[in-house]
This record gives C-alpha cells, sequence and structure tokens, in this order.
C-alpha cells in the first residue's frame, strides 16, 4: 500500500505576508482578480487590508461577498456566474473556512463545467482541470482551507452538509499573515482553534495515519495548546502560533482524512446553523473517549503535546484520560460550551446520526461505528 502527500506549492507566512500578493499576481501575468470575501470581512475593513495591495499593484478586481457562514450551492452558482461575468482570470480568497470554500468550489466548476451542478462534486469528484489560479489568505486560525484538498457545502434543499475532496481544489498560493487574523473576537477566535485542534487530533487518530502525517499531527496539537489562550487574549505570540498551527494540522489531515467528530459536527451546522468550530470542540472529547480502545498508544503523545507531565509513567487508562482531560481544560479555558443542550433537539437525534453515518469522514474513523451508536454519542451531550 502507498501513502500520498498532497501540500500546496507556495505558502507565505508571518505579518505583513500579504504585501507580496502583488508582485506574485505581476510575475504570472494575471491581469484582474475575482476576490471572494465574506460581507462581515468587508464591513469591518479586513478585506480592505488585500484590495489595498492589489490597488498598490495596480491590479483590477471584482467583490464577490454574497457568501454565507456554511456556503451554500446557490452561493456557489451565483458566484461562478458574478466570475464569468467579471472577465477576471485568477481568484483571490479572504477569509475562514466559508470564504475559501466557496472560491473553491468556484474555481474548479469554472474549469470543470461539467459539475455546475454543484451536488456532483460530493465525496471524491472526477474533476480533470485544476481550478482557477487562487491566492488563499485566512482570517481565521482554523480551517487551514488554504493548505487542504478539501471543502464543504451546504444543500439547502436536503438540509446536510456534503465533503468534497479533489487534489485539483487546492489553493495554488497561501498567504498566512497573523496580522489579518488579529480582529476576529475571542469566540471565533477560540471556535476556529478548537476547530484546528479537532483537526490534529482526529489526523492522528485516523485509519489513515502514517509516519509523516503523525509528524505533522503532533506539531500541530503542541503549538495550538500553547497559542490557543494567547490568541483568544490576542496576544501577537498567540496569532502567530495559531496561524502556524492551523495551517500545519491542515497539510496533516488533508492527506489522511477525519472522522466521526466532524461528521457529527457537519449535521449541527446543516440543521441549527451552528458554528462548526463550536461543535466540533463539544463533541471532541465524548468521541475521543469513545474512540479510545481503538487508538493504541497515541493518546499518550496527544497528552505530552498537549504539556501533560509524566505520561511516560502512565498506564493506558490514565495516558487517554489526561488527553481527555487536556482537551477538555483548553476547550473551557476558551469559553466553549460543555455539551450540546441549548443546541439539539431531541427529535432530531436519528436524522443527525444518520446525516453523520453518512458523513464522508465517518469512515476514516479508528473505530467502527453505527447510525445507533452514534445517536447514542449525540444523545449524551444533551
Amino acid at each position: 500500500m502507498s501513502n500520498r502527500i498532497v501540500l500546496n506549492g507556495v505558502s507565505y507566512h508571518g505579518a505583513g505576508a500579504i504585501q507580496e500578493i502583488g508582485s506574485l499576481l505581476k510575475a504570472k501575468g494575471f491581469q484582474k482578480a475575482f476576490v471572494c470575501s465574506d460581507s462581515d470581512l468587508v464591513k469591518f475593513g479586513v478585506t480592505d487590508k488585500v484590495l489595498a495591495v492589489l490597488n498598490q499593484a495596480a491590479i483590477p478586481y471584482t467583490l464577490f461577498s454574497d457568501i454565507k457562514p456554511n456556503p451554500t450551492i446557490e452561493n456557489v452558482q451565483d458566484g461562478v456566474r458574478a466570475f464569468q461575468q467579471s472577465g477576471a482570470d485568477c481568484i483571490v480568497t479572504i477569509g475562514g473556512g466559508s470564504s475559501m470554500d466557496t472560491a473553491k468550489a468556484i474555481g474548479i466548476i469554472v474549469n470543470n463545467p461539467e459539475f455546475a451542478d454543484v451536488r456532483s462534486l460530493e465525496g471524491v469528484a472526477p474533476t480533470k482541470n485544476k481550478c482557477v489560479f487562487t491566492i488563499a489568505v485566512p482570517t481565521t486560525a482554523g480551517t487551514a482551507a488554504e493548505v487542504t484538498i478539501n471543502y464543504v457545502i451546504t444543500d439547502v434543499e436536503k438540509n446536510r452538509k456534503f465533503v468534497c475532496v479533489d487534489v485539483n481544489d487546492i489553493p495554488d498560493i497561501a498567504i498566512v499573515d497573523p496580522e489579518m487574523m488579529s480582529s476576529m473576537p475571542r469566540g471565533l477566535t477560540a471556535s476556529t482553534g478548537m476547530d484546528a485542534l479537532t483537526h490534529a487530533i482526529e489526523g492522528f487518530t485516523t485509519k489513515a495515519a502514517w509516519e509523516m502525517t503523525d509528524m505533522f499531527h503532533l506539531k500541530a496539537i503542541e503549538i495550538i495548546s500553547k497559542s490557543l489562550r494567547g490568541a483568544v487574549d490576542n496576544t501577537p505570540e498567540g496569532r502567530e502560533g495559531m496561524a502556524l498551527g492551523q495551517y500545519i494540522a491542515g497539510m496533516g489531515f488533508s492527506n489522511v482524512g477525519l472522522g466521526i467528530v466532524h461528521s457529527m459536527a457537519h449535521p449541527l451546522g446543516a440543521v441549527y446553523d451552528t458554528p462548526h468550530g463550536v461543535a466540533n470542540a463539544i463533541i471532541l472529547p465524548t468521541v475521543m473517549e469513545y474512540n479510545a480502545p481503538n487508538t493504541g498508544d497515541k493518546y499518550k503523545y496527544i497528552a505530552a503535546a498537549m504539556g501533560v507531565e509524566g505520561t511516560e509513567k502512565m498506564s493506558v487508562e490514565e495516558y487517554r484520560k489526561a488527553a481527555i482531560d487536556a482537551v477538555k481544560k483548553l476547550s473551557a479555558d476558551v469559553g466553549i460550551p460543555a455539551d450540546l443542550k441549548d443546541i439539539v433537539k431531541e427529535e432530531d437525534l436519528d436524522f443527525l446520526a444518520e446525516s453523520a453515518y453518512a458523513d464522508a469522514c465517518r469512515p476514516g474513523n479508528p473505530r467502527d461505528t453505527s447510525v445507533e451508536e452514534i445517536k447514542a454519542l449525540y444523545k449524551s451531550l444533551i
């Protein structure tokens, strides 16, 4: 059996990295940019930081900001039409997972029009052409969409989210500038940061994990655990650490997949519009406990990466509990709720469990599961 690694070609890291965008586009001969960024980032002037760079470089652009927090099929189709009408020849996407997921889908469909229905992109779609040239600028430290081959779209008609996995959708250049993340409010910083931790832990324990991705995931767990509290307090060190940690986690999980934390979080976003990172953070410790018997000694390394001392002398039960407790403590410290009582309605449990079981992330879970067991996990949290 072979293991595949797919990473984006170029990335720039550090404060002020957005200043590279103009010269990068000019060097490649692009004439006009299609800028994808959500309306809140436009409203609060975050998008303007990149638009100023484009203006300074005399690169014209069309701004598309009709993007919902959980982007829909209609969002994507509107974006495709807007791109085609704009005369642009490249994409610059600015934002969190919603903006970047929308941009990925737009870029894929423009160059692969046979997938214009969007639904046919679910799973591993047989696209033939690379997406439109894209520069991705994250404004949240969580999704790592700038370095992954994944994106998630909401099907409003069917009340579900679906995951798309495509090596052709990965942005050509990632600009990871922590200054673009400094305006994130505390709650969003916390939830996206816990999303990044979930990526690292699920990626480390998924069935497809191997030595190279383990390297990424363990380092990501360490950096995120050290940095998230500071990022929530908006310290420069915390912001810089989270910008790097979430990116490293993305390099790993993009190649090996995730597990049922994400499978269970996706329906919550589709049904209740629950922020993805909040859903992940609440579900993660419960699923870690459920998965523990199928994780070998991996929780020992998770606990150590999160700063737990003495793991080498602990029993299996002790280091597994230590890892789960460390996740709970970090989540509580950054203000994440401990359960789903204010989110999930009991009458929805059957639909949620069936949707989670059908989710593309479920097969990678280290422990084989069932609709009934997933329903029990949801029920334990309400």
